[in-house]
């Protein structure tokens, strides 16, 4: 199998479908004129407005307004007023849900592979695809299932017990 560049399809799925999915898939960015591919290794899915981790629980703001979009598009937002954190909108029109990409082959946290990736907010509201400059490819590599570890999102505290708790955040074995 070559390489196959993931679609707006892919993403406008059920975001917990996509989030497991995502594991093993490269994040491929230009950096510099060149492509650099990294595999996506830690994922969080944040998924509807019931999700009190989600910042969409509050209803839509012009912050957040992208994640009531149709899956494919890309959220960037400023995190501690220093970290910028990548997230791929999931799901239906209408139905907030994103997934936070968390970690890639040789970058664990989310800060770090945006910095390392030089991504900013500038690639907020734009489309998952080469055009954008940022987009995701299968490669043909095959994760097994025993090799991802589902456990609660880091983090999220503030969301109560029930959403804290969630199992929603997917991490590759080392």
């Amino acid at each position: 199998m070559g390489v196959k560049i993931l679609k707006k399809d892919f993403f406008k799925r059920p975001t917990l479908i996509v989030a497991k999915e995502l594991i093993g898939k490269y994040l491929v960015k230009k950096v510099d004129g060149k492509e650099m591919a990294l595999m996506i290794t830690e994922v969080e899915a944040y998924d509807g407005p019931r999700d009190k981790a989600s910042h969409a629980s509050r209803g839509m703001t012009d912050r957040n307004a992208i994640m009531f979009a149709e899956g494919g598009y890309i959220y960037v937002y400023l995190c501690y007023g220093m970290y910028n954190m990548l997230n791929f909108v999931t799901g239906e029109k209408d139905y907030p849900a994103a997934i936070l990409i968390r970690g890639v082959e040789g970058f664990d946290g989310p800060g770090k592979l945006t910095r390392h990736l030089k991504i900013d907010r500038s690639f907020n509201k734009m489309e998952i695809c080469p055009k954008s400059g940022l987009w995701v490819e299968d490669r043909g590599e095959v994760i097994a299932k025993k090799d991802i570890i589902r456990t609660p999102r880091i983090g999220v505290d503030y969301a109560g017990e029930i959403w804290k708790n969630k199992p929603y955040r997917f991490v590759l074995k080392t």
